[in-house]
């Protein structure tokens, strides 16, 4: 027998004795609060824009970033320091960079907690380390100021350079500051407000829905919970807060059986990575593959004249033009065979990533894969 199918058999039963094995696990229960969040309890984006300060000279570079400049002069005035237009226009400050900080603020985040900070330069700066953010308001999407941030930046990479050579190692024009930020006004909350509280699925599911909604009534009776929709489950709740609180935090702890998710192949076409879900299956078919390269080299050639001819010197171009063909693989695959002992069979005759894509491309063409092919 053929050694290249003798490497594929055994491949392929490997790979599919194990997803039998792994098929005869029971499903695992997950908790309400691991497949849902309770509608208008969320995280809330903040942003803004301020100064880093103390840099080693290398800040931004004035002529080519002006707004760091101005920035710096808008907050001289701020300080009630008056600097004169003729030193205005020729200040050109190495250890000033303009940054963009950006937060997330928790829910039911109150005034004096603090919050962890991104720090990232938005002009030429080419290193934040060493630098000092001043105080930046954070502001939200409505337009109020939720947070000031301000600190020492820890920059998680370094750099050096000298005589046109240099080297580095992760970013420099990023920092962090933990807990560099302090809440300065509360997110408006209709949590505490009287009715049914809301819990939104994070993958909608008609069957999870189902599900979440029978086994809190089970536990607080028939009629406390109605799925709407696949995304939404409702559910009847004490008025009062703390009771309130409490009854949530009881209902979150229940255990749930998620629907099983469906079957899909992710395909990163730039990197070449293909991610597979569980339950992917094939249908009958046979594969052929094969790979044609096309190879171009190109010499050039001086033909010089004698010293007293009266020709000139000619450059003329030499090319070979060489095609491959490599012999086409032919695999076989059976009925309900899995995504997994495919690829395994097929990394074991040396399939590339990109023929791995190739393949499960066509095999979806054909009707053979029996799952969702995303490509990102």
């Amino acid at each position: 027998m053929n050694t290249l199918l003798l490497r594929f058999l055994r491949a392929a039963a490997c790979g599919l004795g194990a997803l039998l094995l792994c098929g005869l696990a029971p499903a695992r229960a997950e908790a309400i609060r691991d497949v849902a969040s309770v509608e208008g309890v969320r995280v809330n984006q903040l942003v803004g824009y301020g100064l880093v300060v103390g840099l080693a000279g290398t800040g931004d570079q004035a002529t080519q970033v002006p707004y760091t400049t101005q920035s710096l002069l808008s907050m001289f005035q701020r300080l009630g320091i008056n600097v004169p237009a003729s030193v205005g226009s020729n200040l050109q400050p190495k250890d000033v960079a303009a940054v963009m900080v950006t937060a997330n603020l928790k829910p039911f985040a109150q005034p004096g907690q603090r919050l962890d900070i991104t720090v990232s330069a938005v002009g030429n700066a080419s290193s934040l380390a060493g630098g000092t953010l001043l105080m930046t308001p954070l502001k939200g999407a409505d337009g109020q100021t939720y947070a000031v941030a301000q600190g020492n930046l820890v920059v998680s990479g370094y750099g050096a350079a000298a005589n046109g050579s240099s080297t580095q190692t992760n970013f420099l024009t990023a920092g962090t500051i933990a807990r560099g930020a302090t809440v300065e006004r509360a997110v408006a909350s209709n949590f505490d407000q009287a009715g049914p509280l809301t819990l939104a699925l994070d993958t909608p599911s008609f069957s999870t829905a189902s599900r979440i909604a029978d086994r809190i009534n089970q536990s607080y009776g028939a009629g406390t919970a109605v799925a709407l929709n696949a995304g939404v489950v409702q559910v009847r709740a004490p008025a009062a807060p703390g009771a309130r609180t409490a009854f949530l935090g009881q209902v979150e702890s229940l255990d749930v059986t998620p629907e099983t998710p469906p079957a899909k192949v992710v395909i990163d076409s730039r990197s070449g990575t293909v991610v597979l879900g569980q339950n992917v299956t094939l249908g009958s078919c046979a594969v052929a593959h094969g790979n044609l390269s096309v190879t171009i080299d190109t010499k050039y050639e001086v033909s010089q004249p004698n010293p007293f001819g009266a020709g000139q010197t000619v450059v003329t171009p030499q090319s070979q033009v060489q095609a491959k063909q490599e012999k086409a693989k032919l695999l076989m695959f059976n009925p309900g065979v899995t995504l997994e002992a495919v690829v395994r069979a097929l990394n074991a005759v040396g399939a590339t990533p990109s023929d791995l894509i190739a393949i499960l491309q066509a095999m979806k063409s054909a009707g053979a894969l029996h799952a969702r092919l995303e490509v990102i």
